[in-house]
């Protein structure tokens, strides 16, 4: 049974909303298409994950999730996946709004890291790589520039380890949910059990996906997740 890629799009009753994460989606679909060809996955793109039966997540290696809403997930299929995660049979790649989904599935941190918590700015700012030794970092400059929506969370993770986070002092300090969100984070990873998820913020915008900086990004997460580095 070939391995594949499981990359789930569905945005819950925003299909239609003027939110620009759902204008990105055939671009960012392409981009885990081709990544997931070269790491020699099958790739499977899902928008209804009603349609996902049993078979189809034990031969996920990696489930990718750009989300947004109440993705209606089956109790079973959440059994499944997270038991699968934490026995190390599956990663987890996660992107942008994937944390502003599921909010009636307690255990969906254990996928995501974090809550979102509301997104003030969109502007140009500038980005710290918190660890330049990680696979999705290691082609960064120390700080770089970038231009995106710059989310807020909550309920991160105590063992997530940040590899993005924005300069401080670069937006009103006054937007903030709360001063915990001083330091927005933009990128993080985790093991959940066995198994290893990563978290991008980044990729708001379609031009994104036109940045071979940013497709490293995204192409250094999945390598760690699948454990390359090991």
């Amino acid at each position: 049974m070939t391995e594949q890629l499981l990359y789930i799009t569905q945005v819950a009753g925003y299909q239609n909303g003027p939110a620009g994460v759902h204008r990105v989606l055939p671009q960012a679909t392409v981009a885990m298409a081709q990544l997931a060809e070269i790491v020699g996955l099958d790739f499977t793109h899902v928008t209804d994950v009603r349609t996902i039966g049993h078979d189809e997540i034990a031969k996920s290696r990696i489930i990718g999730l750009f989300t947004i809403g109440e993705t209606p997930w089956a109790a079973e299929q959440k059994r499944q996946l997270l038991e699968r995660l934490r026995a190390g049979n599956m990663g987890v790649l996660t992107q942008h709004s994937a944390t502003d989904a599921c909010y009636e599935w307690p255990e969906y941190v254990a996928m995501v890291g974090a809550r979102f918590n509301g997104h003030p700015w969109t502007t140009e700012f500038t980005i710290e790589v918190a660890d330049q030794h990680h696979p999705a970092t290691v082609h960064l400059d120390e700080r770089f520039r970038w231009e995106d929506e710059i989310y807020q969370f909550r309920d991160l993770r105590s063992d997530a380890h940040i590899l993005l986070q924005m300069r401080q002092g670069e937006v009103d300090p006054t937007a903030a949910r709360s001063a915990s969100d001083t330091r927005l984070p933009l990128a993080w990873c985790f093991e959940e059990g066995r198994g290893r998820i990563f978290y991008t913020a980044l990729g708001h915008f379609p031009i994104a996906y036109e940045y071979p900086t940013y497709l490293r990004h995204l192409s250094g997460g999945l390598s760690w997740v699948l454990g390359h580095d090991r």
